[in-house]
């Protein structure tokens, strides 16, 4: 088996072209997605269910459904349905918004706080090995790129 310098020796010319950036970066985003979804699976989350859990979570603030639905990619009324359902296996609770009584905010209850244990601890190990055969330089540099890219990109949005 090859290790992991040796898979970066073996890149196509093509994937090295700055013109692909974009390709490339979405196509690694859906298979580490995917992955992350063989994984979870045994926890009974969906792709959907898991990126709203991170989303709220990680959020500082308590999080609009229109916010929400922004950060996870899909029309407002296309997360409700799967909000409700969370809210009934006991993930989420929804309460109205301080400052705008017609939109709610969506919390996370303490038995999806432990789903967010797993999904870290997961994600973490799949993030460990994904990442093994990069030098500490390597990811600094692409962390470095991929966050300039996103800056400049939510400016122009």
């Amino acid at each position: 088996m090859a290790n992991a310098s040796d898979a970066r020796d073996e890149v196509p010319a093509w994937m090295q072209e700055p013109e692909y950036l974009g390709q490339l970066m979405t196509e690694t985003a859906r298979l580490w997605r995917s992955a992350l979804d063989r994984r979870l699976a045994p926890l009974g989350l969906s792709r959907a269910q898991w990126q709203v859990l991170l989303h709220v979570v990680r959020n500082r603030e308590p999080m609009t459904q229109k916010e929400l639905a922004r950060r996870v990619g899909v029309e407002a009324p296309s997360l409700v349905g799967l909000l409700d359902r969370m809210a009934r296996n006991g993930w989420i609770e929804r309460s109205p918004c301080d400052h705008d009584r017609r939109s709610k905010t969506v919390h996370l209850t303490e038995h999806a706080l432990g789903l967010i244990d797993q999904i870290e601890e997961i994600a973490g190990e799949l993030r460990r090995e994904l990442m093994s055969g990069l030098s500490r330089k390597e990811l600094d540099c692409c962390l470095r790129v991929l966050s300039h890219l996103r800056i400049e990109l939510e400016e122009r949005a």
